[in-house]
């Protein structure tokens, strides 16, 4: 028999970026360093309509967001974001609110001062921040902004609004060399480019190092990972991470899921956000989820407790496991909110619910608590599985029902406060 040598567990490599702070009163989330990587979003709401944009920043924020952007473009807007603030705190919302500037940030920072103040941090496209002769003042007029009030700054470049003077110059010089870079590779070097030029403009104007986040944003897979990669590369700054538009249903998901799964697991990243564009009626919530799920899943972070169920085959014609699963996967995400801090490390659990006797009792047996249900043909019998062990067998009509409340059982008496 050969030597084999042992298989080492896959882990994603250690990040090594600087550590950014983002505060809200009591509320600090750190960003970069050894935190974690956070999960970000943004509401579609008019940001001047503060009771149904404060709504949807605690749908986001009770999704699991850590932290939400709001797009911050007229005079009106720049006056709700205060009492935005308000609302959220009233409900008891204490998640960072991020400001969205294009074209007139510049303006809207100065002129409402108590939006600057409000907010947690500035996100500016440095694409958008002016031509000409108005571009380096407007910038530095939002860099004192954020030094003023102490805020953290995003500078968040995009292909698609990307500097055209920086892109222009570029082209330029790209021309009279001796081999010319492909056009695609310009334009990688441009996104780049004005991302660490703004970062170092940013410092000389005084903004801390530390203060300062990029992100170079992209729509193709392939295109975002060959930016971050060499992003990464250049630069000790907090990186978000995201495509600019990931796209409707599976598409968006799985392309987002894709590129960014890649780019974590070789330790590129700080925050991300799944900009998916929702499906008609779908709630904004979806794109956390997915966000979450890549970050629970590479198992850089835990958010909900893992419910495993089997695809199904031959052996179950029966869709009473699908909705069981379901039940249950809803169910454990719908109490999140309130077992977060009712039943510290509940998002640990591991519920299996199976579909036949082939791998039924086994996947049980390895989850906290499991149930295998009868296949086509077998026996109409149950057996629940609890810390490995088999409790009890259910049968009936009511097999789902009871099953829940013993799920609900179990938390209780694992995760509960001791009497």
């Amino acid at each position: 028999m050969s030597a084999c040598i042992p298989i080492e567990t896959a882990q994603p490599r250690p990040r090594r970026s600087a550590q950014a702070r983002i505060v809200w009163g009591p509320r600090v989330v750190t960003v970069g360093g050894d935190a974690p990587v956070r999960v970000q979003s943004m509401t579609n709401t008019d940001t001047a309509d503060v009771i149904a944009t404060a709504i949807q920043v605690k749908e986001l924020a009770q999704a699991g967001s850590e932290v939400v952007r709001i797009t911050v473009n007229t005079p009106e807007a720049a006056q709700a974001v205060p009492h935005v603030r308000e609302q959220l705190d009233r409900m008891g919302i204490d998640v960072p609110l991020v400001g969205d500037f294009h074209y007139n940030g510049h303006t809207l920072l100065t002129q409402y001062p108590a939006c600057a103040e409000t907010l947690s941090k500035y996100r500016i496209n440095p694409g958008n921040v002016g031509k000409g002769d108005k571009h380096d003042k407007q910038f530095s007029q939002m860099v004192e902004a954020a030094m003023r009030w102490d805020k953290p700054v995003r500078i968040g470049v995009n292909w698609g609004s990307l500097d055209q003077e920086l892109l222009a110059q570029m082209m330029d010089e790209n021309s009279r060399r001796a081999q010319p870079w492909q056009a695609r590779q310009v334009m990688y070097e441009a996104l780049i480019s004005s991302a660490l030029q703004s970062a170092a403009r940013a410092e000389e104007l005084g903004l801390a190092h530390e203060q300062i986040l990029l992100s170079c944003k992209v729509s193709g897979v392939q295109d975002l990972i060959a930016v971050y990669r060499e992003l990464a590369r250049r630069t000790d700054h907090a990186l978000h991470l995201g495509l600019t538009e990931a796209g409707m249903g599976t598409k968006g998901t799985v392309a987002s899921a894709t590129a960014l799964s890649i780019l974590l697991q070789e330790g590129i990243g700080d925050t991300i956000r799944v900009s998916l564009t929702p499906q008609p009626g779908e709630s904004r919530t979806q794109e956390v989820v997915i966000a979450s799920e890549i970050l629970q899943s590479l198992g850089l972070r835990i958010f909900v407790p893992s419910v495993t169920a089997c695809p199904g085959c031959g052996r179950t014609t029966s869709t009473t496991f699908q909705e069981l699963a379901k039940q249950i996967d809803d169910y454990l995400r719908l109490q999140m909110p309130l077992w977060r801090k009712q039943y510290p490390g509940v998002e640990q659990l591991k519920v299996a619910v199976m579909g036949c006797i082939v791998n039924g009792p086994g996947e049980s047996k390895h989850a906290d608590i499991g149930i295998s249900l009868p296949g086509t043909g077998e026996a109409p019998a149950a057996p629940v599985f609890i810390d490995g062990e088999k409790r009890l067998t259910l049968r009936g009509e009511g097999i789902a029902t009871e099953f829940q409340a013993l799920v609900d059982q179990y938390i209780r008496d694992r995760f509960g406060a001791p009497a």
